[in-house]
């Protein structure tokens, strides 16, 4: 299978990150702390809004991130991937959101920089401890209307354009928050679709599984990235790039990843034959399975390790809704045919059986009522939980010796 980027990325696949000149030159480990899979905007025939504006208002755009691990000094990544002009950034200022000063982030020395299309840059180092975590309050302004770039749809958070005091549910420009680790890099990345995005979830709380799975790792110093995007699916590009192009970007590239989380088919079998895709055939299991090998050659060729997540059930999901479909009894055929695979294949290092979780075990084809966030195909809070607390953690690290729960 032979797949290509819809845009070209230069910089991110084929070249390292590309560090602003001012940056210290000193050899420093960093380590990627948090991160916001970027995506492709789409236009008003979509069945789902932006939840931002095509083009910002100038202004300054504040957003918050969380840390899975902290540090002694830290740098922002800003992005243009998706751009199709040359992206200007001004000043981008980062403070801590319990308090303190806001203080600011350079490039190359400077207040704010210019990205060319299709890029994404790092900042100068900022001395600024922070603990695993930790809330950090990034405001950035945007000296002129702005289209979107290096967006992500579903945030989890507010982000607020000041002064006029817009509110967004999305995120822009800002897409890695990276910390100085006092030790040699330790990454695990989840890598998924709205239910590894945490859609369900409740915002501002970091209750996506991830977010668990990163407050079980933290004492280990190991940290968990969401590459998450709503809407992804692993064969096809739609909502953000197909998990088979984004996956060297969005999970390999990172420095110290140790193992990945792959949980995608969902959208792969709920799409078809319904709003998102009324045209599309539904994909073959034979399909589904040689894309999550791939995945795997492409993980153990690069000496991680790889734990697939069996598809949680979705009986009735969205029903009632404008986007009511993507559950058929001729789909539930499909997912358990691909859940029934899954758990047999040699492929991958773990399995993490989230379906077995999360479904009602009187009526296994939908989620248990006390993890389901309502609409019948995300968990909510409680069902995030479980999810974590399904992974094992000697399976996910590799380790001999025994982690510590």
């Amino acid at each position: 299978m032979k797949l290509t980027h819809r845009l070209l990325l230069p910089s991110l696949v084929a070249l390292p990150l590309m560090a602003s000149a001012g940056a210290s030159s000193q050899p420093l480990a960093w380590q990627t702390t948090w991160m916001a899979a970027p995506q492709a905007t789409w236009d008003e025939h979509f069945p789902l809004p932006l939840g931002m504006p095509l083009t910002l208002d100038a202004g300054t755009l504040r957003q918050v991130v969380r840390t899975s691990l902290g540090g002694s000094q830290l740098r922002v990544v800003v992005s243009n991937e998706y751009g199709t002009a040359p992206l200007k950034l001004g000043r981008l200022t980062v403070s801590l959101e319990s308090g303190g000063a806001a203080q600011p982030l350079h490039f190359a020395g400077r207040d704010g920089v210019t990205l060319p299309p299709g890029e994404r840059l790092v900042s100068d180092a900022l001395a600024l401890a922070t603990q695993a975590g930790d809330r950090l309050r990034l405001d950035l302004q945007l000296p002129q209307p702005t289209p979107l770039a290096g967006f992500h749809w579903d945030a989890r958070e507010k982000a607020w354009l000041l002064p006029a005091g817009q509110a967004f549910d999305s995120r822009a420009f800002i897409t890695e928050l990276q910390v100085e680790a006092a030790r040699a890099p330790d990454t695990v990345v989840a890598i998924g679709d709205s239910i590894t995005d945490g859609n369900g979830a409740t915002p501002r709380r970091d209750e996506r599984w991830p977010d668990h799975l990163a407050r079980r790792l933290a004492p280990q110093g190991v940290a968990v990235l969401n590459a998450g995007i709503s809407g992804n699916r692993l064969l096809t590009s739609g909502m953000g790039d197909s998990g088979l192009a984004r996956f060297e970007r969005d999970v390999l590239r990172h420095p110290g990843v140790r193992a990945a989380i792959v949980l995608l088919g969902t959208n792969d079998i709920g799409w078809p034959r319904g709003p998102f895709g009324p045209a599309e055939p539904l994909p073959a299991v034979q399909a589904m399975a040689q894309g999550l090998e791939q995945l795997a050659r492409q993980a153990h060729r690069r000496g991680v390790r790889l734990v697939v997540g069996t598809v949680p059930p979705f009986e009735d999901a969205l029903k009632g809704t404008p986007l009511e479909g993507h559950y058929t009894p001729e789909k539930e055929v499909l997912r358990q045919a691909l859940n029934r695979w899954i758990r047999e294949s040699t492929a991958f290092d773990a399995v993490v059986d989230f379906d077995a979780v999360l479904r009602d075990p009187a009526r296994p084809t939908r989620l248990r009522a006390e993890l389901d966030s309502g609409d019948h195909l995300h968990p909510g809070d409680a069902g995030y939980r479980v999810m974590a607390e399904a992974i094992d953690l000697q399976a996910l690290l590799g380790k001999a010796e025994k982690v510590q729960p």
